[in-house]
């Protein structure tokens, strides 16, 4: 019987069942689709990222004497739609069984589902073998719950798979570390040299040209840093374990002018194509520190499983115990438009040009440069969580919808409701001063509201609170905050509004 297999360019996991045997009536097939590069405009690094890491696993299976279809960009039997090609596959080649693996984004769950229901031969869904969860276990997990805590399915998940535990006890006698996570970088902690692959991309940024794809960013097409094979993916991991683990923790908040990086793995490209698993990962991560217990200390360790055993696998159940409805929320009915430095970088903002050019620039940022700057300052300026999706999802490398959709719209900007944060993360500029040197350099001065050099975060801080009481203030972790605020005189409160419209009606003079 002659079976097609359909692989996403999402779904390069080299070590899945499909591929431990040959089978000569199995053909795969991968597609560079406009389907993917138009549906929002996305990064260039993210483009050449997946397409050269799909290329590399198409030869890796051909190598392997797996029969493999794969049409590149430009290839005149190239459809652009997905359901279109392998229509036209199916038909030329006579395939009688169609295969894939199930997709992660609910758009392709939705296009494959109605493409197999219109079949006439048969057809099958695997799954892809990556995750530690299965698509529904966080819905049943939080059955009947009126809370879905992260922190409580991250115990479960330490207990069901007896990560970091001695018995039924987390080791270390603490199930989270999250408070030794929180130090600022002064040049203490030495940063080795980050590792860089030089990967020449240059063939595939000119059939991007040639194909006129509108995307945003920076690129050096002879020297992408970016893991774009199995191998390469191995390898940045050995580097995170044998040089940045032993400060991962201490530093995996802190921000600097200096240190695009710091301590972080850059590996979620990686795990999101699926060249490398979670379980790989965590278990490398295990075994350096069971190697080193001298020198890396557990709260290193436990923050970095926290987001992937806890974090990653929270989001991916959040998305589909919500999705599709969940596109659509907008609790705190925010309608700003994004500022137009959020594609340039041009803004005085120390703090939001550094964010933004680092992104711009290597289509990357670490959780909190993405939550507690760009995000914090969308939110509290109270632009449009449809702008905010569509900004993050074609900004990141590592962003596939599935990761990004409830980081963004649950996490960082509360457009759910409090589903999936407890609280608003939103802070004045003392929380940015705190955790990097932005300030230091900055036009603004982080202590004023008022003023031309006050700091802006401050004075939107406080409209935000003013402006969102009806709806937050009987948020328990919000209690305090509003004490703070109603205790201000009127004066000062109608002072605080005037500044922040000011700055929301002229945001790009910032």
């Amino acid at each position: 019987m002659e079976k097609l297999r359909l692989l996403l360019g999402d779904q390069l996991n080299s070590n899945h069942s499909w591929f431990h045997k040959t089978d000569n009536e199995v053909t795969y097939c991968l597609f560079e689709m406009r389907q993917e590069t138009d549906y929002t405009k996305h990064h260039i690094q993210k483009v050449v990222g997946f397409f050269a890491a799909m290329r590399n696993f198409a030869k890796e299976l051909k190598s392997n004497n797996h029969k493999v279809i794969y049409y590149q960009l430009n290839d005149k039997k190239n459809t652009q739609s997905l359901v279109v090609n392998l229509a036209n596959i199916i038909d030329e080649y006579n395939i009688e069984k169609f295969e894939y693996l199930a997709p992660d984004e609910f758009r392709l769950d939705k296009q494959l589902t109605q493409f197999t229901t219109d079949l006439n031969i048969k057809f099958e869904q695997f799954s892809s073998e990556h995750f530690y969860t299965e698509k529904e276990e966080l819905a049943t997990f939080f059955k009947g719950k009126k809370q879905f805590l992260m922190e409580n399915f991250y115990r479960n998940m330490r207990k069901k798979h007896q990560i970091l535990m001695v018995d039924s006890q987390p080791e270390g006698g603490k199930w989270n570390y999250d408070a030794s996570n929180r130090k600022k970088w002064k040049g203490d902690a030495l940063i080795p040299p980050e590792i860089s692959f030089d990967n020449d991309v240059s063939e595939i940024v000119s059939e991007l040209k040639e194909a006129n794809i509108e995307t945003i960013g920076n690129i050096n097409p002879k020297y992408f840093e970016y893991p774009i094979s199995r191998n390469q993916s191995l390898e940045q991991l050995e580097y995170f374990c044998e040089h940045l683990l032993v400060h991962f923790g201490d530093y995996q908040d802190a921000m600097h002018t200096d240190k695009i990086y710091l301590f972080h793995s850059r590996i979620s490209f990686a795990m999101n194509t699926k060249m490398l698993s979670p379980k790989e990962i965590i278990n490398k991560v295990l075994e350096t520190y069971r190697e080193k217990t001298d020198e890396i200390d557990i709260s290193q360790v436990e923050g970095f499983i926290r987001q992937i055993l806890g974090w990653r696998e929270y989001m991916r159940g959040m998305y589909w115990m919500l999705m599709p409805d969940y596109k659509k929320e907008n609790f705190l009915e925010n309608k700003n438009k994004l500022p137009n430095f959020f594609w340039t970088g041009n803004t005085k903002m120390n703090c939001l040009k550094n964010a933004i050019n680092n992104s711009l620039d290597n289509g990357y940022a670490h959780h909190i440069q993405r939550l507690m700057v760009t995000g914090n300052f969308a939110l509290l300026t109270q632009i449009n969580p449809d702008e905010i999706d569509a900004w993050y999802l074609g900004i990141y490398v590592d962003a596939i919808e599935w990761v990004q959709l409830p980081n963004t719209r649950g996490m960082s900007q509360f457009a759910d409701g409090g589903k999936i944060a407890t609280k608003p993360y939103v802070s004045s500029g003392s929380y940015i001063s705190k955790m990097s040197n932005y300030c230091d350099s900055c036009s603004y001065k982080k202590t004023k509201k008022f003023g031309d050099d006050a700091c802006p975060f401050n004075t939107l801080y406080w409209n935000f609170l003013d402006e969102k009481q009806e709806k937050l203030s009987s948020n328990f972790r919000m209690k305090m905050m509003y004490s703070l605020l109603n205790k201000m005189s009127s004066e000062e409160r109608t002072k605080i509004k005037e500044k922040a419209n000011h700055i929301i009606e002229n945001i790009d003079g910032y």
